[in-house]
């Protein structure tokens, strides 16, 4: 069986490529488990995984028709954003220092893959309910027995790709052992559309905010922690569990967002740093297949999103007498998302090993600098805007 593109992967990322391949007149066939389209969510009930969107990844699911699709009371902009080091240093940023309307916005993962869905069905792109189990010259081999050749396999199946381990890509991770945990939380002062971000040594709280819920206002946490102090906070009954975490963020917020309460369950998911081989024969790697970062910059999806629209552009751009999946094409790929890549990569890692040392010298050094950038509106403009590609 002969296709354009097969993209394997239905999560947000190999969703939006393909509508977005689509949208550039591309043949795509989807490969993947078959999802559900999920239920429509209670009016005070709020996903546990939520994502930052920038203005650059609010633009491309605007074109493709998904973001005034998504229901306007459920998404909750970041206009500023305070950031709080461990000895004094704070930077403060605001969207007008840059000229903008928003920073950011919070939405849940579920309501994207719910219009995503929505819209591959409408559009019509063939789905195919298999998985990859082998890939050798240009034929990709499902667990159901199938045959698939193809001009471009695209990999958009998570950290785990069974497409980029059966094509032998090479492959780096590096554990942080630590833990995010993530939470909804009422908090007794409104948030006022204002992101928060606390560096600790070895821990870095955020808060997002929410769309409030008929008992006030709430924000999203993420906090990543050593593995063994998070996994005891986890092991807690819940009432012991609510009282320690409250006295944690107590202690850390300083009582900024006034009391804070723990809304539903509390999740983890271990950290890492992950990167991998983004192109080989006839093969395209995004999202989490890709790379993995680290969340204290939030900025996972987004990438995942940008890789999606340089591989579109370069295949829906390539001279007429190539194919999807022609070596120069990948490497112009490949090329194109190496600095952004490489930069958000030393951002993050290069920010988690500052705030991870307990040497006085530094400790005083991270946070002087902190005060230095807040003195500097050149400098948070170049940041608002580096953060918005």
């Amino acid at each position: 069986m002969k296709h354009q593109i097969v993209i394997c992967g239905a999560g947000i990322v190999g969703l939006t490529c393909a509508l977005a391949m689509v949208r550039r007149g591309q043949k795509v066939t989807l490969l993947a488990p078959r999802v559900t389209l999920p239920p429509p969510a209670a009016p005070d009930t709020y996903a546990a995984r939520v994502y930052a969107i920038s203005p650059a990844s609010q633009r491309l699911l605007a074109e493709l028709g998904v973001w005034d699709a998504l229901p306007a009371a459920r998404l909750a902009s970041v206009r500023a954003m305070e950031i709080y080091g461990d000895a004094g240093g704070k930077v403060y940023l605001d969207a007008w220092q840059a000229i903008q309307p928003e920073l950011a916005w919070i939405v849940e993962a579920t309501e994207i893959e719910r219009v995503l869905l929505q819209w591959v069905q409408a559009v019509g792109i063939p789905w195919i309910a298999d998985c990859c189990a082998s890939y050798e010259g240009g034929t990709l081999v499902t667990a159901g027995g199938l045959h698939l050749q193809a001009e471009l396999v695209v990999g958009a199946d998570g950290a785990q790709s069974p497409l980029r381990a059966a094509a032998g890509l090479r492959y780096e991770s590096k554990s942080y052992h630590e833990i995010g945990l993530v939470a909804h939380l009422e908090a007794s002062l409104p948030h006022q559309e204002t992101a928060f971000q606390w560096f600790e040594t070895a821990r870095v709280l955020a808060l997002l905010p929410l769309p409030s819920t008929a008992a006030g206002s709430q924000v999203s946490m993420v906090w990543s922690m050593q593995t063994q102090r998070a996994e005891a906070l986890q092991a807690l009954p819940r009432e012991q569990q609510q009282t320690l975490l409250c006295e944690w963020l107590a202690h850390t917020t300083q009582g900024r967002l006034g009391s804070l309460r723990l809304r539903g369950d509390l999740q983890g998911f271990p950290l890492t740093l992950e990167r991998s081989q983004m192109v080989g024969p006839g093969i395209a790697l995004i999202g989490d297949a890709a790379h993995r970062l680290h969340p204290l910059a939030g900025q996972g999806l987004n990438l995942g999103l940008g890789d999606i629209e340089a591989l579109v552009r370069v295949v829906a751009e390539r001279e007429t007498y190539r194919s999807a999946g022609d070596p120069k094409l990948l490497r112009r790929y490949q090329r194109a998302r190496a600095e952004p890549l490489l930069a958000m990569r030393f951002a993050t890692d290069g920010l988690h090993r500052l705030f991870c040392t307990r040497a006085a010298p530094l400790s005083w050094l991270r946070n002087v600098g902190m005060r230095w950038v807040d003195a500097s509106p050149g400098l948070k403009r170049f940041l608002i805007d580096g953060a918005s590609r």
